[in-house]
C-alpha cells in the first residue's frame, strides 16, 4: 500500500473559493479514479461525505452527553466510524493510531477488502437490528445501493478520504462561506447539468426558492413531496422555516422540524439515498422518505415513513414530465390515464389536507389539453375542490440545463373552496439560456404584485364563474336542439316499432324509418359532442397574456412564395460570387 502522507488535513477554508476548489479537487480525483461523470462520482461522494459529517456530528453529541452526565449510544461501533477507518492518522493526537493506519501498513488491497467486505455490509445491516434507531435506518438506506468502492485504486481512494476529511463544519468558516449543505447542493447541481441523466431528478434551485417563498410553510406544518428527487423542496422548506424562526426556536420546535415535519417519496434507486444524505446535511436528522413508486404504491422501503399523516399541510413538488404509466399505476386513481403528471396531480389533491397549500410544477400540455377525459376531469376536480389562486407561466428554457425543453407552469392552490378567480403571471418573455439561467431577482415583479394580485402588462385575472357562465350560454342552444332531436328520435322509434308490426311488412318504410333514427342519433351525438367541447374548454387553463400585442402576418400565400423565391435568388447569387 502507498505510504501515508500529510496533505494538509485540518486546513481551514476561509473563503467560498477555497471550498469550491476543495470540491473541484475531490471531483478531479474521482474522475481520474474511474468515476467519469457526475452520475458516477456524486453517488460515490454522497456516502463518503455523509459518513464524515455523521462522525463529526456524533462526536459533538457525545461531548454534550458527557457534560450532562448521560449515556450516549453512537450509531456505529468501532472500527466502522469515520474516525477509525477513514481519518488520516496524522491528524490524530500524538501517539494515537487507528484502523486506517493499520490498513495503510497492510498489503495492497487490504483497505478495499475492509471497506467492501466488512464496512459496507455492516452499515447495510444496521436497519435490521431489533433496536435500530431512526438514524441507523437512515444510514442503511444511504448505503443500500453501494455494492463496492467505485474509485479504481486505493491511492485515489485515500486521496479522496483526506480531502473529504477537510470538509468539516469546524474547517469551514461560516462567516465567509456557505454551510456544508450548500457545498453538497453544488455537487447536486452537477447532476442537473445537460448531458447528465440526473437532470430529470433536479428542479432549478431558483424555482424551488420561489415556490417555497410563495407557499410559505410554517412551524408545526407538515411538508410533503411525493416526487422528491434529491430533496430540494424539503431542504429549502427546512431552511425557510428555520430562518423565519430566527433565534426564537425552542428545543421542541427544532426537534419537531428535524424529525416529524418533512415527508417525501422517491422511486429511483440511485436518487433515494442522495435525497436522504442531502436532507441530513441540511440538518433534518430524520428524513421521512419512502422508497418506491408513489403511483402504484409499490414499496421498496417504508421504514422511515412510518407514522406518516394521511393528509399534509403543505405539498411542494415537481412531478416527472411526459411519463407514461401502465395499468398498475392507474388502478389507484379515479380518472385513468397513462399521463404521469395527471396521476400525480390526482395524488396531490387526495393527499392535501383541508386548507392545505400546494405549489406544483406542471407542463403546459396538462393545462391546456381538453381532448382526453382524464385531463378534464382531473382539472375539474382541482377547480371544484381547491382554490387555484395563481398560475405562473415560466420561460421556455428554465429546464433546458437539465435537458428538458418542456414549457412549464407553477400552479398554486389551497384545498377547501372552489376556484372563483385565477390570477396569472407571465414570465415567458424572459430569455433563459444555459449560461444565463433564471434568477430569483427575475421573480421580483411577480412577488411585488402577488399580495394584491394586481393586473399589469404581465399579469391578469380570469373569472372562472364568468367563464363557466359563458360556456353554459354558448352550449344552451346545442342542448336544446339535442333535446328536441331526442324527442324526434323517440317519435320515429315508436313509428318504427309500429311499422315492424304491420303485416305484410313494408320493408321500404321500415328501412327509411331505421335510416331516419340512425341519422337523428348521429346528429344528437354531434350536438352532445359540441356541448362537451364547449364545457370542457372551460378547463383549458393555459396562460395566454391578453396584454400581449398579437402580431398577425397579413401576407398572402402568393406574397410569401415570392419572398421565398427572392431569398433563394439572393443565396444563389452569393454562392456564385464565392465560386
Amino acid at each position: 500500500m502507498a505510504k501515508r502522507n500529510n496533505n494538509g488535513n485540518g486546513k481551514r477554508h476561509a473563503t467560498q473559493q477555497s471550498v469550491d476548489q476543495a470540491i473541484k479537487t475531490i471531483c478531479d480525483i474521482m474522475r481520474r479514479g474511474n468515476c467519469a461523470g457526475a452520475m458516477q462520482y456524486v453517488p460515490e461522494l454522497t456516502w463518503i461525505l455523509f459518513l464524515r459529517i455523521l462522525d463529526e456530528k456524533e462526536r459533538h453529541e457525545e461531548q454534550e452527553a458527557e457534560a450532562l452526565g448521560i449515556n450516549f449510544r453512537p450509531s456505529l461501533e468501532s472500527p466502522y466510524r469515520w474516525q477509525d477507518w477513514a481519518q488520516p492518522p496524522e491528524t490524530l493526537p500524538d501517539g494515537q493510531m487507528n484502523k486506517r493506519a493499520e490498513l495503510q501498513d497492510a498489503p495492497q488491497g487490504s483497505l478495499f477488502a475492509f471497506v467492501n467486505g466488512q464496512l459496507l455490509p455492516y452499515l447495510k445491516e444496521l436497519k435490521n437490528q431489533p433496536d435500530a434507531t431512526s438514524r441507523q435506518k437512515v444510514i442503511s438506506e444511504i448505503i443500500t445501493g453501494v455494492e463496492k468502492v467505485r474509485i479504481d485504486t486505493e491511492r485515489n481512494f485515500l486521496d479522496v478520504l483526506d480531502k473529504v476529511h477537510q470538509l468539516s463544519v469546524e474547517a469551514v468558516d461560516p462567516t465567509h462561506v456557505f454551510t456544508l449543505s450548500q457545498v453538497y447542493e453544488g455537487l447536486l447541481l452537477k447532476m442537473g447539468e445537460k448531458g447528465n441523466d440526473g437532470g430529470q431528478f433536479f428542479t432549478p434551485r431558483q424555482v424551488i426558492k420561489a415556490i417555497v417563498q410563495v407557499v410559505d410553510p410554517k412551524p408545526g406544518e407538515t411538508v410533503y413531496d411525493p416526487s422528491c428527487g434529491t430533496g430540494g423542496f424539503l431542504a429549502q422548506s427546512y431552511e425557510h422555516i428555520r430562518s423565519g424562526l430566527g433565534q426564537t426556536t425552542s428545543a421542541e420546535q427544532l426537534e419537531t422540524m428535524k424529525t416529524q415535519t418533512f415527508w417525501g417519496r422517491e422511486k429511483e434507486n440511485l436518487i433515494y439515498p442522495i435525497a436522504l444524505a442531502n436532507l441530513v446535511l441540511h440538518g433534518i436528522d430524520k428524513p421521512n422518505l419512502w422508497h418506491g413508486n408513489t403511483l402504484t404504491g409499490m414499496e421498496l422501503y417504508g421504514g422511515l415513513f412510518e407514522g406518516a399523516p394521511q393528509f399534509f399541510d403543505v405539498i411542494l413538488t415537481n412531478p416527472p414530465f411526459g411519463g407514461k404509466e401502465g395499468k398498475e399505476a392507474q388502478t389507484a386513481f379515479d380518472y385513468k390515464t397513462g399521463a404521469t403528471q395527471v396521476l400525480f396531480l390526482q395524488h396531490v389533491i387526495r393527499s392535501l389536507g383541508q386548507n392545505g397549500r400546494c405549489g406544483i410544477v406542471l407542463d403546459e400540455g396538462l393545462l391546456f389539453r381538453t381532448n382526453e377525459d382524464a385531463f378534464v376531469k382531473t382539472k375539474r376536480k382541482l377547480l371544484d375542490e381547491c382554490e387555484v389562486w395563481c398560475i405562473v407561466s415560466l420561460p421556455a428554457g428554465v429546464f433546458t440545463a437539465a435537458g428538458a425543453g418542456v414549457k412549464t407552469n407553477l400552479i398554486f392552490f389551497t384545498k377547501g373552496n372552489p376556484t372563483k378567480k385565477i390570477w396569472y403571471y407571465d414570465m415567458s418573455e424572459i430569455k433563459v439560456r444555459k449560461k444565463s439561467p433564471l434568477t430569483l431577482k427575475q421573480f421580483e415583479d411577480f412577488f411585488r404584485l402577488l399580495p394584491s394580485r394586481a393586473d399589469s402588462e404581465n399579469s391578469w385575472t380570469v373569472d372562472m364563474d364568468e367563464k363557466k357562465s359563458q360556456a353554459a350560454e354558448e352550449a344552451q342552444p346545442h342542448k336544446e336542439e339535442s333535446a328536441a332531436k331526442k324527442r324526434t328520435v323517440a317519435q320515429w322509434s315508436e313509428k318504427l316499432q309500429e311499422l315492424k308490426k304491420v303485416k305484410p311488412r313494408n320493408e321500404k318504410a321500415v328501412s327509411e324509418a331505421e335510416e331516419k333514427v340512425k341519422d337523428l342519433n348521429r346528429e344528437v351525438r354531434e350536438l352532445e359532442s359540441k356541448v362537451k367541447e364547449i364545457e370542457d374548454a372551460v378547463y383549458d387553463l393555459k396562460a395566454v397574456n391578453p396584454h400581449k400585442i398579437q402580431v398577425v402576418d397579413t401576407r398572402t400565400p402568393e406574397e410569401l412564395i415570392e419572398l421565398i423565391k427572392a431569398k433563394g435568388n439572393e443565396i444563389a447569387d452569393a454562392l456564385k460570387a464565392l465560386g
